[in-house]
């Protein structure tokens, strides 16, 4: 789709320019605008365009005066490109911007006489470009990006859950020193996945600003928000939990009875997350994953635990109780 909207507005930008200057050199400058400005996602074009338009306008301003007032000398073009480049620092405009700047000196100097009318019509047919650019996108299907927020809150999700699990089966059998390194290793993939969603999110945020297609999807776009910083704080929790576990390791764990309570509420953690996840408008049901089954939401008694290992069960536990908190909405 994105092919297709930039081939329609380059074409449609090139034959509008031709229709309004119909005496004029092929219009180069609407169509790279046009093509520049069909961008991911609405807000994106309406940058663009902006950015395209004032980089243009400038850039031709600089490329013209010096044309007329130092000639077309080969050695014109080099400093065009240095005096706009360094104006639009001074300036303070945006990186895009700064580049529009000096890519329109480059190719007013290189493709045609610096003359006041060549460089008005220069600008005038870049604006029909970009105006055209953004038409298209706004009016072509104009992009949606809250699949993919929804697929990486989901991908977190359920490394979320199987990260529990994991922790559940290691707290009940003995573990071998390469086995908890995997472990610990493991977990922390979560924190650039966590990056990766609210990245995702934003882009999502970002597709729906200007976006006509926008406002059924607001509501939507929350909810996963929402979800997200619910399971942040999960992460945080759970890589706690394991970098616990890992520390206070010893063989004698698995004998401990409240240790083996503790893995069974963390396959009961996991399977909140995963019916959170569910509740979802775009998540693919789990079949193994139902109202009916037993979640983090009944009372856990714990049995006194022997020698040092309280610390270590005392520091699961309140990690457990965070984590329900924030999977249950009651914080408290």
């Amino acid at each position: 789709m994105q092919v297709v909207k930039s081939s329609v507005a380059t074409l449609a930008a090139w034959f509008l320019s031709v229709l309004a200057i119909p005496d004029g050199p092929a219009p180069v400058f609407a169509a790279i605008a046009a093509l520049l400005v069909v961008q991911p996602s609405v807000n994106q074009s309406m940058l663009k365009a902006v950015e395209r338009s004032i980089g243009v306008l400038v850039g031709v301003v600089v490329a013209s005066a010096l044309g007329l007032l130092l000639g077309e000398a080969s050695w014109v073009l080099m400093v065009a490109i240095v005096v706009s480049l360094v104006g639009a620092w001074a300036l303070k405009m945006t990186p895009g911007t700064t580049n529009q700047v000096g890519i329109s000196a480059l190719l007013i100097l290189t493709l045609g006489a610096a003359t006041p009318d060549y460089a008005v019509a220069r600008v005038v047919e870049t604006m029909i470009g970009a105006a055209i650019g953004f038409v298209v996108n706004l009016v072509l299907v104009p992009p949606v990006a809250v699949g993919p927020a929804h697929r990486a809150l989901d991908a977190l999700g359920d490394e979320v859950a199987a990260t529990m699990e994991r922790l559940a089966s290691a707290l009940e059998a003995p573990q071998s020193p390469a086995a908890r390194e995997e472990l610990l290793l493991t977990a922390r993939l979560l924190r650039p996945m966590r990056v990766s969603a609210e990245t995702a999110i934003d882009d999502a945020a970002d597709s729906l600003t200007l976006n006509p297609r926008g406002r059924r999807h607001r509501r939507e776009l929350t909810d996963v928000r929402d979800l997200l910083n619910r399971l942040s704080s999960v992460v945080t929790q759970v890589l706690g939990m394991t970098r616990a576990y890992y520390d206070r390791y010893d063989d004698d764990l698995a004998s401990e009875a409240a240790v083996i309570g503790i893995a069974e509420q963390l396959r009961r953690a996991a399977h909140d997350v995963r019916l959170e996840l569910r509740r979802t408008p775009t998540t693919k049901a789990d079949p193994t994953v139902t109202e009916t089954l037993p979640a983090l939401t009944r009372p856990y008694t714990v049995v006194a635990p022997t020698g040092d290992h309280w610390i270590l069960i005392g520091a699961l536990l309140e990690d457990l109780r965070r984590i329900h908190g924030e999977v249950s909405g009651d914080e408290a």
